[in-house]
């Protein structure tokens, strides 16, 4: 990471970012593109799917970056009957007062962790659809704003595992990033293995950076410059997704807008102050992929959305 991105970006100190991400490492340990790609996510003002199979760590480096931060944080477990009312709240009747009071549900914090999020219906997942698109959620026809950090990290089993349920394309086109952590080596099994034989490390985490921090980073990632060359570049990306051959269904605008701004906070982490045809190339796969809908040839021949996302930058041609 470049020593000068105080000198970049006045106000921002450099090791605001840096700060952060040796925190988490101090919990999540060996798996630096995911932290890396978390915390791009996170200043990009975006959220995040998480898909690998149970125990490779999605929960915690969940937890790893709420911790981190100074911030309000709520875990909702979804389960097979869990309820819209279980995730934004109900309202209430006061026999006091003869009126009805709201009481929020857990759904109203800064970050959220929805931990194993298509183990529930289909119309419970729904229920993020609009805090997550428009920052508020609309409840007995009253409006209730998010708060201005909300960040979703929502965890799912592999589609193939028994209970659960798909995430619907519209949930799908709202997540800024999707990947996978993966298994660590032997070697840092063996780490991960000592390190937790008396206590697991979020246990003695500790907040490293405050809300106005976040903002700091916020506002420095979207000041980074990016060129019309590369925003045309990204708009043929996503354009070529809605032709490729076995896709019913391409990329919407939303995921170009989300892939500048990722691009944009990732050359931030990375200590540069303009975006470069790398930083779009690297994001490409976990912030296009997941919004791809095969079509049912596709399907059946174990076709991948991601290496459709990958085809394609080797056919693009890049701004010189």
């Amino acid at each position: 990471m470049s020593s000068d991105i105080k000198d970049i970006y006045p106000g921002v100190e450099q090791s605001l970012v840096k700060k952060l991400q040796e925190n988490i490492e101090t919990v999540i340990r060996s798996n630096n593109q995911s932290i890396k790609w978390l915390l791009t996510a996170f200043f990009a003002g975006g959220h995040v799917l998480l898909e690998d199979v149970p125990g490779t760590g999605k929960t915690t480096l969940a937890k790893a970056l709420a911790g981190s931060i100074d911030a309000t944080f709520k875990r909702i477990q979804f389960t097979p009957d869990l309820l819209p009312s279980d995730i934004l709240g109900v309202s209430i009747f006061d026999q006091q007062n003869h009126t009805f009071k709201f009481r929020p549900g857990p759904i109203f914090t800064q970050v959220l962790l929805a931990d194993e999020i298509n183990r529930a219906s289909p119309r419970t997942q729904s229920a993020l659809l609009e805090a997550m698109a428009e920052a508020q959620v609309s409840i007995e026809g009253e409006r209730y704003p998010m708060d201005e950090l909300f960040f979703v990290i929502a965890t799912q089993n592999p589609v193939e595992f028994h209970g659960t349920y798909p995430l619907p394309e519209a949930q799908m086109d709202r997540f800024a990033m999707s990947f996978k952590l993966g298994y660590v080596s032997k070697e840092d099994e063996v780490l991960i293995m000592d390190a937790q034989r008396f206590s697991h490390p979020l246990a003695s985490l500790t907040a490293c950076l405050s809300l106005d921090d976040i903002r700091k980073v916020r506002q420095a990632a979207g000041n980074v410059r990016i060129s019309d060359e590369l925003k045309r570049y990204i708009v043929d990306l996503v354009v070529a997704t809605r032709g490729a051959p076995g896709i019913a269904m391409g990329a919407s605008p939303r995921a170009g807008i989300t892939l500048m701004k990722c691009a944009q906070a990732l050359a931030l982490i990375e200590g540069q102050d303009f975006v470069t045809p790398d930083h779009i190339q690297g994001l490409a796969v976990p912030t296009i992929a997941h919004r791809l809908v095969l079509d049912s040839g596709s399907q059946y021949s174990g076709t991948q959305s991601a290496q459709t996302v990958m085809d394609i930058l080797a056919e693009t041609p890049v701004p010189a």
